[in-house]
């Protein structure tokens, strides 16, 4: 929804309501003092910084817990102390100061929260005075010898040292279960071998078992036959194993006749002798002595040895199709084999990655992994501090400004000099853009020059109103006094709006900083996308690394 009143009307109505809510706050919600113990200390010395702050008893006060007292340091930060007096709360806050190099500082102004009303204390000097040391009474001593510390592992190595033990685990894996050649069993080992071999060795076996010690008959013409059916299944007729006897002879008659296979009648008539007898051990309940058991073990062996005699040879074709689903399936076990590879990098992966996330969250390791643009900002080392114009605005940015050239109106040539310097883009994160103004001071009547006073909120007015031209909508602004760590005071300008970026509306907040002097103007203007976590990170520290370069007299 576009705002209906004008951004000057807005701006005019916040003003003065902020004035009457301003004179309210001194009668209803209290004062704010602060002092120091000593106004000279000794290097390194700590001083003892106080905020006493008189409000109401329903008001919430709010203390800063942050390093705002450069160019000192904050190493202290004390309980609060309250009193209540005559329907009162009197507070006092505390804080540890120190400063490791001689000479005259300024505490600079310090931001309290009071309600929803801010106050700030007043600057205060103090004087740190180095430590005097008479050589000539001091006994010096040598110089200590070197010591070998243990170094703290970075970030990055810790990294390396886990993608290291990872791939260390999946070769670990990927050889055990795959690459290494490992030692059949013996099962493996008889399944690979020739049907012919496989069942010679089947009938060596039958020996070593204990079936006729264990009276087990039965089990042992069932093994006996079913090692000739196998056979039989494998080379003849490829129906053996579910086969009846008696359909099975058949079969094989029926081969020989059609001179499938060469057989006598004799092979065809032993071999139907002894299925015939295996049925009636195992079904009728007949128990043949020893010697006839192994005289069918025998007739079995020599009669395989005759069916494969009496096999043709292969054709070409069939060797061909024997040799095609023989590559058919080392290509089946090889996907196989790739699949499970791949299984297994996945899922090392994902544990990688999930352990990642516990770790550091997963919007985080989204990023890294996506190398998001912001972050990839934010995270740039080392940062560019440097200052712009003159008098300049010293700043620290990920990337350095450039100049621009600006085209001064016509009507205001040779009555201002005006650099700009920029980093800004629809592929940048934030943008950021300096402007330094310097008007050329008017003369009186009497040839002295005059101060052209400027007026921040009104230039800050201007910014938003070039905002409204370029697109943007929905501006929503707000006002406040803004110190800088130096002790600079200016006029901070901020809110969110929607700006036109390709022709679509992107939710975004903004920042306008004006600094003036008498003749001189100096803005920092900074605009990202509202939702954009390390772009907020960013202009945090963009803020707080914002000094500008005090004037002398003269140079005023």
């Amino acid at each position: 929804m576009k705002i209906n009143i004008s951004i000057k009307s807005f701006l005019t109505q916040n003003i003065l309501l902020s004035v009457c809510c301003m004179l309210l706050s001194l009668v209803g919600y209290g004062q704010v003092s602060s002092s120091i113990d000593s106004t000279a200390i000794k290097i390194g010395a700590e001083l003892f910084y106080k905020i006493q702050v008189k409000a109401d008893t329903t008001a919430l006060v709010v203390f800063s817990e942050e390093q705002t007292f450069q160019p000192l340091e904050m190493i202290n930060s004390y309980a609060i102390d309250t009193t209540t007096k005559e329907g009162y709360y009197q507070l006092t806050k505390t804080y540890g100061l120190t400063q490791f190099d001689s000479g005259v500082y300024t505490i600079p102004k310090q931001k309290i929260i009071i309600g929803d009303k801010i106050f700030f204390t007043d600057s205060l000097e103090v004087q740190v005075n180095p430590v005097v040391v008479d050589t000539t009474k001091q006994k010096l001593f040598d110089i200590k010898p070197l010591i070998q510390i243990e170094k703290k592992r970075s970030g990055i190595w810790n990294i390396l040292g886990i993608i290291l033990i990872i791939s260390l685990l999946i070769s670990g894996i990927l050889y055990w279960f795959f690459w290494r050649k490992k030692p059949l069993t013996e099962a493996e080992k008889i399944a690979a071998l020739p049907p012919y071999e496989r069942a010679k060795l089947a009938l060596e076996k039958l020996d070593e078992d204990h079936y006729f010690e264990n009276e087990e008959i039965k089990t042992y013409y069932s093994d006996l036959t079913l090692i000739l059916r196998q056979y039989l299944d494998e080379k003849v007729y490829e129906q053996s194993l579910e086969s009846t006897t008696d359909e099975l002879i058949t079969r094989l008659n029926t081969l020989k006749a059609a001179n499938q296979i060469k057989l006598s009648k004799e092979t065809i008539l032993n071999i139907e002798t002894i299925l015939k007898r295996a049925d009636l051990v195992k079904f009728a309940k007949s128990k043949p002595d020893y010697q006839l058991a192994k005289l069918d073990k025998n007739t079995v062996e020599l009669e395989i040895d005759h069916v494969k005699e009496g096999l043709p040879e292969p054709t070409e074709e069939e060797l061909l199709q024997d040799l095609a689903y023989r590559e058919a399936l080392a290509k089946q076990q090889k996907r196989k084999r790739i699949k499970q590879i791949a299984a297994i990098v996945v899922g090392v992966i994902l544990i990688t990655f999930t352990g990642f996330v516990i770790h550091s969250g997963f919007t985080e390791v989204k990023d890294t992994v996506l190398r998001n643009p912001s972050k990839l900002l934010l995270e740039k080392k080392p940062w560019v501090t440097s200052e712009y114009g003159a008098p300049g605005v010293t700043i620290s940015t990920p990337i350095v400004l450039e100049r621009q050239n600006v085209v001064v109106p016509e009507k205001m040539k040779g009555k201002v000099q005006t650099v700009s310097f920029t980093y800004a883009g629809i592929e940048t994160p934030i943008d950021i853009v300096i402007n330094s103004s310097k008007f050329v001071a008017e003369t009186d009547e009497s040839g002295e020059a005059k101060e052209t006073p400027i007026d921040v909120l009104q230039v800050a007015e201007g910014v938003l109103d070039t905002f409204e031209e370029k697109g943007t909508t929905n501006i929503i602004s707000r006002n406040e006094q803004f110190i800088t760590p130096n002790g600079q005071e200016g006029i901070k300008t901020f809110g969110t709006a929607d700006f036109l970026v390709e022709d679509r509306p992107i939710k975004g907040k903004y920042i306008i900083l004006g600094f003036s002097t008498p003749n001189l103007l100096q803005q920092v203007i900074l605009t990202w996308k509202e939702e954009d976590i390390y772009a907020d990170q960013m202009i945090e520290r963009i803020l707080n690394s914002i000094e500008l370069i005090k004037l002398t007299e003269d140079e005023k």
